[in-house]
């Protein structure tokens, strides 16, 4: 007799149900009978809704919408025999557990296993062999085949897809995804019997979620891989034709590492920030580089700072150049203000930029969409061959193939999506002919004038809905064909020299996503009544108060410009004109900073770069140090996301190097200032940020580097840097010829004894001392030297915790020593500045320490003896505010503690730690005033006490709620007006004059406790001195006296009566000869208070001595009495 088990599993890749018409998911039912019935009888009885319950056990209604049958197994007798269904293979657990694999008939007991079968997948396997020994032949290209034929579950193919004597390329094919452990123990034993290293890439492991239709421009989308195991590395890649471009964390690109989930899923994802198409050109362009001149507004300088490319033709009409392979671009534009609009003008290279106030009304506007599109060729004027393209060239397009991986071993696993990203011009670039209608002859007012307008842009795959607006009525357009790198929309009007005419011609590009971009021209008229500069050279006659921009001639991008003056009087020239060669520098630095192709390589291609050009005598003119300044700071900025190596390091000096050796004429000494400073910003960030595995030296002629480990002297060009302490990783250079170039207000007559600036940067704690040894001749009497830093938030050389000292070791007097420090002292809390002194300190150090015991000793006491000294109203009033007081007084101190080096912190924890310090000072105040106001109501109203629900209600209102207040309001009133809420140099609050910054919201309410507490101590002495008088004795005189200084004594910790000292800081100034003996009194007397309030407000008690001296007693009675138990024990 035998039965026949079925056993169905049905889901496990075609069971799909909806839930709540929302969500989708997997099934697998298994069903087992032992009876003659058809499967298809059993799908058949199967319900198409169901209802399940939930994790929470609520009933949810679920809809199969399809059913399929996955595997079925036969049992008879002991014979087990199952089979996948077709589109079905045996799952990896299956596999590798009980020896089926593939599609072959299972006879194993294998029905317990889950799952049991799984749909099939293509997963391909592209792999590489390398040998190591011998050449590849026959008997290797078996055995390779072999080992994925009998491991491999799922396999169907193997192909060897090219070879050579030592290598061998091949493609695998599996049916299932595969596990990658099995994986990679199939290549290591591959490896070691072939002699050979074998690495592999599969694509069908990772599913990969990109938008499935075109994303709009500058929109922010994401894509996401999965992968179904833990991994050891991820990365993406962008995918072009002919480049392969990695990804890192930059401007456009943000990677999210590995999220894995309850199942071992790793995710990763890489979002765009605001996506565009543009990309650097596979060919030369005319570009253009502008600084901010008097009349061009921001969107104006945005628009020319794009590039321009090369159009040539006649006044007539617009006729484009085939022969521009080796000639000069000739354009010329007219930029009108408040408005993104120029024109280009071919016959002289000229942009008009007219004074404010020259755009007349358009009353007569027409529309012409979709004009037809003329094509110009690619230009490179002054070209002499092509330069070598830097790594990533192009990057900046999105648009694009994304690829993600997941590397394990010698395997990574991939998934590709087609990122389609709709377009819009970056650049629409407008040209009018003529630029200027000069209406100054009035008997031809009514004659109008011819114009051409063309738009022209980067060509691309975006079909644009293209449409004008225009004054005049008449039109007509081109007909000249052009090739495929440009495009080119051109019409014909007329102007009319009549006031009303209107003067802007406007286009307008749309793309399929409905997105539109618009740009505009004006044409410049000059009227009788108007001044004009007359015509210069290359400068056009021009109406006063507008600035003429010309392109740059000899093969160079940016711009010319000049302004004519009010009173008709050409101004001086000013220029950007930069190489084509550093043009491209730039660019690749932009691109770099985004993240994408942002590599080692790309790095060190952009160095490099930069070191040639700059070596160039070409680029020794204030345009070509202001944009090589500019790639430094865009690679410093870079270098926050992206880890560069110490292999860049040389030539980023060389190029740093040969900035300062020119001396930087032909700009006025603000713009002198702007550009050190940058270059400063620049190169200090970079020699932080570039990775130095052990140490290294590199000397160039302004600047010598040194990094070290461990070792705390230091010398470069001949200064030695001293530390007080070794350990971590020091980076130390000396910059030749900057000093004097940056901005000097700290004194502006003085002179610069030793031209050398130098950079320190330490890993860790930057809050070392650092001395300098500076080898300076012996200055006359009347001299004096300074010992500053830069402080990079008032933009200008600081002595700020620097001094000068005399090197003792030199008997010669030749030598200076430079010793810096930017600690923060105690007595920053109450100075309008901060006054870093390395005495003052260490005196906080010690105080802050010292009080933060003591408060703790004191809490504890208080909780000991709580019981026994609270029995009365009055005891229990004092003693709450004393440890309100000094709980709030441990924290402050806590967090003034934690903010001693401000440099080390970041902004968030310095507003944090500036918040709490506010907030726990006037909460200890508050506290103060309570204590203060109790002890005067006790005198003053004997027969009226208060009672404990009341005196804590108001306590709780004035020691909690106002210090809230105080603080919140102040915050809130700092942000609403724009202000400054607390000092990133200092961690606290800023004083910005009389009765200006927030410093004022804890010095109005300190103060005014201050002065209650004093009138309080003052009523106390004078109730002293009434209850003596009747008397008059010498001896209660002196009782009196006595009990007048018990008071003092006592009552000035808990009062806050020395905080008063911090209110002369405001009176003197840091030069007047009190100043330093208030500084010293007030950080001594308040960074010990902690420890004056434990002697005054708990020992001074007798109640609290006496009850610790009964524990004290009883502690050692209790001792007493166990050792005498333990002895009477011993003797019986």
């Amino acid at each position: 007799m035998f039965s026949r088990v079925s056993l169905i599993l049905i889901g496990a890749a075609y069971i799909y149900y909806q839930v709540n018409a929302l969500d989708f998911g997997i099934a697998e039912l298994e069903v087992e009978n032992n009876i003659t019935m058809e499967t298809q009888t059993i799908l058949s009885l199967l319900n198409m809704s169901v209802s399940i319950p939930d994790r929470n056990d609520v009933s949810i209604n679920v809809t199969i919408s399809e059913i399929e049958l996955v595997s079925e197994c036969f049992l008879i007798g002991d014979t087990t025999s199952c089979n996948c269904s077709v589109g079905y293979s045996w799952s990896n657990e299956v596999c590798y557990n009980s020896s089926c694999c593939t599609e072959t008939t299972c006879t194993q007991n294998v029905g317990h296993i889950e799952p049991l079968c799984v749909a099939k997948v293509q997963v391909s396997i592209n792999g590489s062999v390398t040998l190591t020994s011998g050449s590849w032949d026959a008997d290797k290209t078996t055995k390779l085949e072999s080992a994925f034929r009998s491991r491999l579950n799922g396999y169907e193919s193997l192909n060897i897809t090219g070879s050579s004597a030592e290598t061998a390329d091949f493609k695998a094919v599996v049916c299932i995804k595969l596990k990658t452990s099995v994986l990679n123990q199939l290549l290591e034993d591959l490896m070691a019997n072939l002699s050979a290293k074998v690495r592999v890439d599969t694509v069908g492991m990772v599913d990969i979620t990109a938008p499935d239709d075109i994303v709009c421009y500058k929109s922010t989308p994401t894509l996401e891989c999965t992968f179904e195991e833990v991994t050891t590395s991820t990365g993406w890649k962008l995918i072009r034709e002919h480049e392969h471009l990695e990804l890192t964390d930059g401007t456009v690109v943000t990677l999210a590492k590995c999220d894995i989930d309850s199942k071992y899923n790793c995710s990763i994802a890489v979002t765009l920030n605001e996506v565009t198409g543009s990309g650097s050109a596979s060919f030369h362009t005319v570009e253009s580089t502008f600084r901010v001149v008097p009349g061009i507004s921001a969107s104006t300088i945005d628009m020319f700072m794009r590039p321009l490319r090369c159009l040539t033709g006649s006044s007539s009409d617009l006729t484009l150049s085939r022969q521009l392979k080796n000639t000069s671009c000739s354009n010329h534009a007219h930029v009108g203000t408040g408005e993104s609009r120029y024109m280009a003008l071919d016959q002289s290279p000229t942009i008009i930029l007219p004074a404010p106030g020259r755009d007349s009304p358009a009353p007569r506007l027409a529309e012409i969409p979709s004009l037809p599109v003329e094509k110009a060729r690619q230009c490179s004027p002054g070209s002499t061959g092509p330069a070598p393209s830097p790594p990533g060239a192009s990057a900046m397009m999105v648009g694009g193939t994304y690829e993600c991986r997941f590397t394990f071993g010698s395997v990574t696993h991939t998934a590709k999506a087609k990122l389609k990203v709709s377009l819009l011009p970056e650049v629409i670039t407008m040209k009018i002919d003529p630029p200027v209608a000069d209406c100054s002859d009035s008997s031809n007012l009514k004659v109008p004038v011819p114009v051409t307008v063309t738009a022209t842009i980067q060509n691309s795959n975006e079909s644009y809905n293209v449409s004008w607006q225009f004054p005049g009525a008449k039109l007509s357009r081109g007909s000249e064909q052009a090739p495929r790198d440009i495009l080119v929309y051109s019409l014909r009007s007329e102007f009319s020299c009549e006031e009303s005419t209107a003067t802007k011609w406007e286009v307008s590009f749309k793309n399929q996503k409905g997105q539109t971009k618009n740009e505009s021209v004006d044409i410049l008229v000059i009227h009788v009544s108007k001044n004009v500069c007359p015509a210069e050279g290359i400068w056009p006659k021009t109406p006063n108060g507008a600035t003429v921009i010309n392109q740059c001639e000899n093969g160079k991008t940016g711009y010319k410009s000049r302004t004519c003056g009010k009173d008709g009087v050409w101004q001086t020239e000013f220029s950007t004109c930069i190489s084509k060669e550093l043009k491209k520098v730039l660019n690749e630095a932009e691109v770099f900073k985004t993240g994408i192709g942002a590599t080692q390589e790309a790095a060190m291609w952009i160095f490099e770069s930069l070191k040639n050009t700059t070596t160039s005598k070409s680029s020794n003119d204030y345009a070509g140090i202001s944009a090589s300044i500019s790639i430094i700071n865009i690679m410093a900025s870079g270098s926050e996301n992206i880890i560069l190596k110490e292999e860049v390091f040389d030539d980023f000096l060389n190029a740093a190097s040969n900035l300062l050796a020119n001396n930087w004429t032909g700009v006025n000494e603000s713009i002198t200032n702007d550009m050190s400073l940058q270059y400063l910003y620049g190169v200090e960030n970079l020699v932080k940020n570039i990775q130095v595995n052990n140490t290294l030296n590199i000397y160039k002629p302004n600047l010598d580097l040194k990094v070290s480990k461990g070792d705390c002297n230091i010398s470069v060009f001949d200064v030695t840097v001293k530390l007080t302490e070794s350990g971590g990783q020091v980076k130390t250079v000396g910059v030749r010829n900057l000093m004097h170039k940056l901005n000097n207000s700290f004194k502006p007559t003085s002179t610069v004894p030793h031209n050398l600036l130098l950079i320190v940067t330490k890993n860790g704690s930057s809050s070392t001392e650092i001395t300098m040894d500076f080898p300076i001749k012996k200055l006359n009497n009347a001299q004096k030297l300074h010992c500053v830093f830069w402080d990079t938030n008032i933009k200008d050389w600081s002595d700020t915790g620097c001094r000068v000292e005399r090197d003792s070791n030199h008997s010669d007097g030749n030598h200076t020593l430079c010793k810096c420090n930017h600690l923060t002292s105690f007595a920053v809390l109450m100075s309008k500045s901060n006054t870093p002194n390395l005495d003052l300190d260490t005196i906080t150090y010690v105080g802050l320490a010292v009080s933060i015991c003591s408060l703790l000793i004191l809490l504890i006491i208080e909780a000991l003896v709580w019981s026994v000294v609270v029995k009365t109203d009055l005891s229990y009033f004092r003693h709450t505010a004393l440890v309100n007081i000094a709980v709030f007084l441990l924290l402050a101190d806590c967090s003034f503690l934690a903010s001693m080096s401000p440099e080390n912190l970041s902004p968030h924890l310095c507003f944090i730690l500036t918040l709490c310090k506010h907030l726990f000072y006037l909460a200890m105040f508050s506290w103060m005033l309570c204590m203060s106001v109790m002890l005067i109501h006790r005198l003053i109203f004997v027969f009226s006490p208060l009672r404990k629900r009341v005196f804590m209600f108001l306590s709780s209102i004035v020691g909690y709620g106002c210090p809230v207040l105080i603080v919140g309001i102040s915050y809130v009133y700092c942000r609403y007006n724009e202000k400054e809420y607390y000092n990133k140099k200092t961690c606290w609050l800023v004083f910005d004059g009389t009765l200006d910054g927030s410093l004022y919201a804890f010095l109005l309410p300190v103060g005014t406790v201050i002065f209650i507490n004093l009138f309080s101590m003052a009523v106390v002495i004078f109730t002293l001195l009434k209850s003596s008088a009747p008397d008059g004795s010498k001896s209660d005189e002196k009782e009196t006296f006595k009990s007048i200084i018990k008071v003092v004594v006592f009552l000035t910790p808990v009062f806050g009566v020395t905080w008063g000292i911090g209110l002369l800081l405001q009176i003197f100034n840091a030069d007047h000869d009190a100043y330093p003996f208030v500084l010293y009194s007030f950080t001594i007397l308040n960074s010990f208070q902690g420890l004056f309030v434990m002697l005054t407000g708990v020992f001074a008690e007798p109640k609290v001595r006496q009850e610790l001296l009964k524990r004290m007693d009883k502690g050692k009675y209790d001792t007493m009495k166990n050792s005498t138990s333990a002895s009477n024990t011993k003797e019986r």
